[in-house]
This record gives structure tokens, sequence and C-alpha cells, in this order.
């Protein structure tokens, strides 16, 4: 292995060692413990770490990096103290994750680090985020992202890359190609020749790097880093590796070929490294044993530190209120004023009124800028904030989704539309693993608003009609919201956005232009969590939200019933509060969704009625929607999918009972 020591003095050459030998000791030490059973799991990066120490060393201390599994250098060369370190890897409370997550899925705000999640490519969206963030800041920064082999063949990766190229952002994206993912080799992972063959598709610069060799890498990041900054633009760089342990230790790696890890041995870049540094009497034989010595005998005592730091213990309270990020409502009373306003108008105003309250948010979404949307709802909104901040993305759902995370890692709030909340499978990863998780595993924000015209009654069949707002209650770390009236959705619109965690936000596209309300001028908000009871009466308790309150209201106006319609508005967090008492003022209780009835939100709220309410029943605790089959497009059979004539004979049955 040859070096090019220009550009590099001594005492550079030497703090190079000083980070390269830290991983590698640190490596050697985990993998006697893991024989020792003291830890139970490791991701080894034994001989690949050139690649994370140089992407440290090549970026400023203020730019964020965004690694993987084997990416140890890249924390040690950032300075995270090994203590909290080696409490990470025991699940000490002393770790970042406070023992809720394993090894390097975790990050550092302090360090401007984000940590990964197992699903390897959603991380590639998050430098997007970041990158952009910047981009508007105009500050003249980098993001780097690490990404392996294995993890460019998903489909965050195209999706990430796709949106750099589009929108022109600093970003480095660094494949560490160390040629095998688990067990299975690059052939039967992908037929290109190279990873620099992708820039081509993408419109991006692409190049190929020894990442073994320690100087290389960090002149080939240096100068993708200068490249981003002052083209404002994307680039590859694919560091050419070898993993020589197993994916994790206990896969092992006797898939191997004999004699591969002896080729690749002799490429090490640590031993390279020393060579050259004695060969170049830039340190002794000696020194490098002194060095050696120094830093083994750190690892000891931190270690050391760290094991007799007592095991974590459980703490109720804490693990669930560190679900949602710490969020206190401020109220904003609605003014005298009103203005009568469709449901998409009050939507629009909210918006508008959150764009101006707020000048760090950007909207993202298909066709939401010039054109304003396939719902015109921010029809004009480029003309008052800039197509910077009202952004038109490609169809890449995950990577958008991704972005919004990386907009309120770096300080900004996001808004995403989903054009119909049918597509949000798409994004299902970013959603349920990434910004749902993030605060309770390492205490980051992800000020996201996801918005989700969702719902049936358009005659728009089974891909763009489905209401799918129960698959986000079971996600912990999510709000989900879903408004019926006017004055409701601009107020719990603005809402969302003052909350620091993310917030799914359920708009029922046949309300948009069919109703009409009174609804406050200005700024307002309505606190998330509360439902409403829009009408009052004894006989039985309706729990409905979105469509179903005004089919429920037709239904008891047209039957002259006295009952509790209760809007829940928010369906997480629930308001049992609400639901308990009016049901044990009336002794019966139906529960009303347009989404299909198994699986939907009304089994929950039926099984708290029961648990809870048990006593005060008068009847059993009845569900009521749609079919269990996917929206129909007939206009016919779409009827008979909807719960209205259901709702109806079910209503008058529990009455009777």
């Amino acid at each position: 292995m040859k070096f090019d020591p220009k550009g590099f003095d001594a005492d550079e050459l030497i703090d190079l060692y000083k980070k390269l030998i830290l991983p590698r000791l640190i490596e050697e030490k985990m993998l006697i413990l893991l024989r020792q059973g003291k830890i139970s799991k490791w991701f080894s990066g034994y001989g690949q770490e050139a690649i994370s120490v140089s992407a440290a060393h090549a970026m400023e201390s203020d730019e964020y990096l965004l690694p993987m599994h084997r990416n140890l250098g890249l924390f040690t060369t950032r300075n995270v103290p090994l203590f909290r370190l080696f409490c990470q890897f025991q699940g000490k409370a002393q770790g970042f994750t406070q023992g809720r997550d394993r090894s390097f899925h975790f990050g550092s705000k302090e360090h401007n680090i984000v940590g990964m999640i197992s699903h390897l490519g959603p991380q590639l969206g998050v430098a997007d985020g970041i990158a952009l963030a910047h981009k508007l800041k105009n500050n003249k920064k980098s993001t780097l992202v690490i990404t392996g082999d294995g993890g460019a063949s998903e489909g965050d990766f195209h999706e990430a890359l796709n949106t750099a190229a589009v929108w022109d952002l600093p970003v480095i994206f660094v494949i560490e190609n160390n040629q095998w993912g688990l067990s299975t080799p690059s052939h039967e992972q992908f037929r290109c020749e190279s990873f620099t063959d992708k820039g081509i598709g993408y419109g991006i610069k692409a190049v190929q790097t020894d990442g073994n060799n320690i100087l290389e890498m960090v002149n080939t990041l240096r100068e993708a880093r200068n490249y981003t900054i002052e083209n404002q633009a994307p680039i590859i760089v694919e560091a050419v590796t070898f993993r020589m342990r197993g994916h994790e230790e206990a896969s092992g790696t006797k898939y191997y070929p004999d004699g591969l890890q002896d080729e690749w041995s002799k490429k090490d870049p640590v031993d390279n490294f020393e060579r050259f540094l004695k060969d170049e009497k830039i340190l002794s034989k000696q020194e490098i044993d002194n060095i050696r010595e120094e830093v083994k005998d750190r690892v000891k005592v931190t270690w050391d530190k760290a094991d007799v730091e007592p095991q974590i213990e459980f703490d109720l309270k804490k693990e669930l209120a560190d679900v949602y990020a710490p969020h206190t409502h401020q109220s904003a009373q609605p003014g005298s004023e009103k203005s009568e306003m469709r449901f998409v108008d009050a939507l629009s105003d909210g918006l508008n009124e959150a764009m101006k309250k707020h000048e760090n948010l950007v909207l993202m979404g298909q066709d939401i800028a010039d054109y304003g949307g396939v719902f015109k709802i921010t029809e004009g909104f480029t003309e008052k904030y800039g197509k910077e901040r009202v952004r038109n993305t490609p169809l890449c759902e995950s990577a958008i989704l991704g972005a919004g995370l990386g907009l309120s890692i770096n300080g900004h709030k996001a808004c995403m539309e989903m054009q119909f909340a049918d597509f949000v499978s798409e994004g299902m990863t970013q959603i349920a693993n990434n910004l749902a998780k993030i605060h309770w595993r390492w205490g980051q924000n992800a000020d996201v608003v996801v918005r989700m015209p969702t719902g049936a009654g358009v005659g728009a069949g089974p891909f763009h009609s489905q209401s799918n707002e129960a698959w986000f209650t079971h996600v912990p770390g999510l709000k989900v919201v879903y408004p019926a009236f006017p004055e409701d959705v601009k107020g719990l619109l603005l809402s969302a956005f003052e909350d620091p965690g993310p917030v799914m936000f359920f708009e029922h596209k046949a309300l948009y232009r069919s109703l009409t309300g009174n609804v406050p001028k200005g700024y307002y908000n309505i606190p998330i969590g509360k439902a409403n009871i829009v009408n009052r009466g004894e006989e039985v308790s309706i729990i409905t939200y979105g469509s179903g309150v005004h089919t429920a209201l037709e239904v008891v106006n047209e039957q002259n019933i006295s009952c509790d319609v209760i809007d829940l508005r928010t369906l997480l967090p629930l308001d049992t509060e609400t639901i308990f008492e009016s049901v044990k003022k009336t002794g019966k209780v139906i529960i009303l969704h347009e989404d299909t009835l198994f699986g939907g939100i009304g089994g929950e709220i039926a099984a708290q009625i029961s648990e809870h309410c048990f006593e005060f029943l008068d009847g059993p605790v009845v569900r009521v929607g749609s079919l269990d089959t996917p929206v129909p497009f007939a206009a016919n059979l779409e009827k008979g999918f909807l719960p209205r004539e259901r709702f109806q004979k079910a209503l008058s049955d529990l009455l009777k009972y």
C-alpha cells in the first residue's frame, strides 16, 4: 500500500495514527469481552477503521455524520466519551439510549452524530433533510452519510440519492463496499462493476477510493466535502474495503473462500500505516508501542469504570414519559371574528397561519408548489413563501419523510403531504421505526407533521380511499389526529405544528368541499388529545371521528335520539376520560368508524370500555365499521361498503336492548 503524505505534516500523521489505533484496540477488547459473555453482540469494523476515522477527521465538527454498524472510529474520532460509549454497549443508564437500544443504534446531538436503525437505508433520507437545512440557512456546510454495499440495494438508497440530486443537496454518500452482505457476495447483490456507475444514473459525481488507505480516504473526503459545498451538489464516494470479521460475531466467516482473509490482511489499514510511519521515521517502533500501551490502558480503565456501573432499573413512569418529546400546550384562544369556510379552506388557512408563525417550517409534497397540490390546498403558497419552503418532491415518500426528520434534527419544522393517505405504505419504516422511536431511543425530537388525505365516499377505488389511521395508533411515539369540522382542522393543525414530536394528521377528502363552518380568523389552537362532545343526551354514547361524526349526527337527528356524540378528534393519545364519563352516564355505547371493522381502533376502545366501565353497561359494547374488504369503486358497491346503513340498524337494536 502506497501512502502519499503530501499536505500532511508530521503532527497530523501522528494524530491520525492515534485516531486509527483507538478503534482497533477497542475492537480487540470487545472481541475478548464477547467471548467472555460480558457483551451480547458485536458488529465488528476490524480492518475497516480507516473509513470511519477519515469521515470524522475530514468533516468539520459542526457538520453532521450519519454512521452505520461498523463505524466505531467515527464516534471515537468525534471524541464521544469512551465511558458513555462503553455504558451504551453494556446497556447501562449512562449510555446514550439508557438501555433501550444496542451498539451503534444511537445518536448524539452534542457531537452532531445521527444514529442508524437496523433497516440500513432510512438514514440516507435523513441526511438529505439535514443537508437541506444547511442549504436553507446558506451556511456552507456539508453532510456525510455512510451506507454499505448491501444497503445500497434498498429502495431508500435510490430515493435518497435521487432526491439529493434533484434538490442539489450538499451530501456525501459514502458507500462502504466490503463486498459481502452478511454471507452474500457482491455478485449476488448487484451487477454493476463499481458504485461509481450509479452516479451517472442520478446525474451526480461519483468517485472510488481505497478504503483501507487512511491518507487517500482523508484526501478524497476533503475533496468531496469541498465539492458538495462549492457546487451545492451531492457526491458518491465508494470506499473499497473488506469485512475481516462476521456480519456480527455469531455469524462467523466460514462462508468466505479459503485464502480471502489472508489476502485482505495484507491490506490492513493499521498495519500498513504503522509500517509507513516507521519507514518515514515519523514514529519509531518504541513510540508506536508506547502509544498502543497508553491506549490499551485507557480502554481498560474506562471499560472497568463502566462495568461497575449498576445495571439499569426499570422505571415505568420514565419509560412511558419518554415516548413523546416534552410539550406543554400553550392555549391560543380564537378571536371573535369568524368567516364561513369549507373544510379545505380552513385547512389551507391553518397552513398559512403556521407558515407565518414558524419561519423555519418547510412544506414538502408531490405537486404542492405552483400547482397547489391535487386538492389545491397550497395554491398560492409559493408566491407568499417561495419554492425553498414550499417544495415539490420526487415520488420518494420514504426519502421525503426521512428528510423531514433531518430538517427537524437541524433546527427546522417539516410538513409532508401524502398525496393520498394510501401512499404512506411507501414510507412506513421512516414513520414507525425512525420518526416514532427516535425521542424514546436517544432524546432527539422529530418535529414533523404528515398530512394524510384519507377516506372513501368519492368513488376513488381501493388505492385512493382506504382508511389507514389504525395502522399508526399501534405505534408508540406517534400522535394521530383526525378532525371532523373546519374550525377543528385549523386549530388542531396549528397545535400539530407546535408539538415537537411526529403527528399523523388525517383529513377526510369527502369533507374537503362538502362541509362548511364558521372558522375563527387568525391564529388559534385546539389541544391534541382532547375529544369534543358535539351532541349531548342520555340514551346512548356514540363514539366516532372524521366522517363518522357527520353520519352519527345525521342519524340521531333523523331518529330524534337523545345521545352523546363524541368526536374523538385525536386517536392517539386517546381521551379515555371523556369516553368513560359518557358511558357511565348513558350505560350504552356504540363505536362507529369508516375504517374496516376488524383491527380498527373501535376494538381498542371497546376493550377499554369493557375493562373500565363494565359495571355501568346496560348492553353490549357495539362496533360498526366498513366491510372487511378493500374499498370498491362503483357507487353502489362503495355505499354498501360504508357503514351508514349497518350503523342505523345497530343503533336501533342497541336502544331496544
